[in-house]
């Protein structure tokens, strides 16, 4: 199951898993249109998955799209959380409906996600969890208060969810996709006059990011890390 998965980093790794051999369940909020094209995309490279709806912002919705995917598969061996949403605002002008709407979404989203899976994978004996923080929660960044904030909470979600887990055989591991071309990313997309930071000086691929986080996931001896896929040092 891939959250967020009618564009973007989810449909990168969708297809990824897809060429991989797993069936892929694509989650989506509003775009339906996109993670229908999501599953064409995956269709023609001899895939199969189904697209679920569901607002992470409802623990309602999500254990029902988990019990959906249940019926339909009988286990869940892979979550992917890569849903989330971002705005640009100053600590001092952030509104707080939308410091709300950013920690609702990407971290206690999240959590929910989790705790909706975490049944499923204790009772099978074991599942993998992958969920995609950001640079911004390592070291913060200029006008993106609530998003790094949410995502600097999500590694400390992570590693006391792999601590815990851990004696079930589910692993839990957080990924730093870097700089990708997404709407997500919108204006705020650096231009190469702009990556000193990194020591390579160039943005990690997002086909390469994908194959990752697909071999990541079936690693049976990784769990609770931090894991960067760029050239910036942290």
């Amino acid at each position: 199951m891939v959250t967020g998965g009618s564009g973007g980093i989810g449909r990168a790794l969708c297809l990824t898993f897809a060429r991989a051999g797993f069936w892929v369940g694509v989650h989506y909020r509003d775009h339906k249109d996109g993670a229908e094209g999501t599953l064409r995309e995956l269709s023609l490279c001899g895939g199969e998955g189904a697209a679920y709806q569901a607002d992470i912002r409802s623990g309602q919705d999500i254990q029902a799209m988990i019990d959906a995917v249940l019926e339909r598969q009988g286990r869940l061996d892979v979550l992917v959380c890569n849903a989330g949403v971002a705005s640009s605002h100053l600590v001092l002008r952030c509104p707080e409906d939308e410091w709300l709407r950013i920690i609702d979404t990407n971290l206690t989203g999240t959590y929910r996600c989790l705790t909706a899976v975490a049944p499923q994978m204790i009772k099978q004996g074991g599942g993998s969890i992958i969920v995609i923080g950001s640079y911004a929660g390592l070291q913060g960044t200029i006008g993106q208060a609530a998003y790094a904030a949410s995502k600097a909470g999500l590694i400390g979600l992570v590693q006391t969810a792999a601590r815990e887990w851990g004696p079930h055989n589910i692993r839990v591991n957080l990924v730093c996709p870097g700089w990708q071309p997404t709407a997500l990313a919108g204006d705020a997309f650096p231009a190469p006059e702009q990556l000193s930071d990194h020591v390579l000086g160039h943005l990690s691929n997002l086909e390469d990011v994908s194959r990752t986080i697909c071999h990541l996931v079936q690693l049976p001896g990784m769990s609770g890390q931090i894991v960067n896929l760029d050239s910036r040092i942290f």
